[in-house]
């Protein structure tokens, strides 16, 4: 089963210079350095999840999308 890594810190979407709050994790991993199990996790707004899935399904590293509720966060201290 994998295991999405765990979000730290602000829930902001990582869309380069956007700021908006995050509403979707894009899990992904690339199978050159990663695991076949290891999500990583970027973040998302409603208006960047689609650019995000395509940029990262492009290079065969996107996985699976779901809702910032379902990831496991911390608060990094």
């Amino acid at each position: 089963m994998s295991t999405p890594d765990v979000v730290t810190g602000e829930l902001v979407c990582s869309a380069k210079g956007c700021r908006a709050e995050a509403a979707w994790g894009l899990l992904w991993n690339n199978p050159k350095l990663h695991t076949p199990a290891r999500r990583k996790v970027w973040l998302a707004c409603d208006d960047h999840r689609e650019h995000l899935e395509t940029f990262l399904g492009a290079r065969d590293f996107w996985r699976s999308t779901v809702p910032v509720a379902e990831l496991e966060r911390t608060d990094g201290a």
